[in-house]
């Protein structure tokens, strides 16, 4: 079987700019540069998915088909773009704050690395060559939980500054638009032309 490097993607805050519990097209803003980068990442041979904490849904905010075709549509950009997503995998719960069933210590809402491992193994993907891309530090605790060993935190609007602590040596960006220069990084590089020589 061969395995293939993912580039995981949060969404709010990493593809869209992040106002709180969106599902409605008019209040979805792609941030700039993220078509470009997506192109570039596949470029580079890895998978683009899409990991989203969604506990909008869970808190009654919205219906998880409201999301749905939120999503549907979000995937139809990048595809028109030429950059198209793989796969989105979202998580509706929350411990206190879900409603119903939606209320659930679960495995899947980061920093719990349930939704990458899900991918993982729906798309043959191999983690320890992978990449997150996230704008808070549950989506880098996700991942290294994940086995993923590259992330990124970008810091997109400064109210998530970057911690040391939880980031890869000399990695942050500091702003979103920096995403294609972080997938150009020679570690990246490495990593994808190893897999895909």
């Amino acid at each position: 079987m061969n395995l293939r490097p993912a580039a995981f993607l949060d969404r709010d805050g990493v593809i869209n700019a992040d106002r709180g519990y969106i599902y409605r097209r008019e209040e979805f803003e792609f941030l700039p540069g993220v078509f470009d980068a997506v192109r570039e990442l596949r470029g580079l041979g890895f998978v683009p998915v899409v990991v989203t904490n969604q506990s909008g849904i869970g808190r009654g905010f919205y219906a998880e088909t409201e999301f749905s075709r939120l999503t549907e549509w979000m995937k139809q950009q990048f595809a028109a773009e030429g950059a198209p997503i793989e796969a989105v995998y979202f998580c509706p719960h929350h411990a206190s704050e879900g409603r119903g069933a939606y209320r659930l210590d679960c495995d899947c809402r980061k920093p719990a690395p349930g939704m990458l491992l899900a991918a993982r193994d729906d798309l043959n993907l191999d983690l320890s060559h992978s990449a997150m891309f996230g704008d808070r530090a549950s989506d880098l605790e996700a991942a290294r939980a994940a086995g993923v060993q590259s992330r990124f935190l970008l810091a997109t609007n400064g109210t998530h500054p970057a911690d040391p602590a939880v980031l890869p040596p000399g990695l942050c960006s500091a702003a979103f638009g920096n995403l294609l220069e972080a997938a150009l990084s020679p570690q990246l590089r490495l990593l994808a032309s190893a897999r895909h020589p």
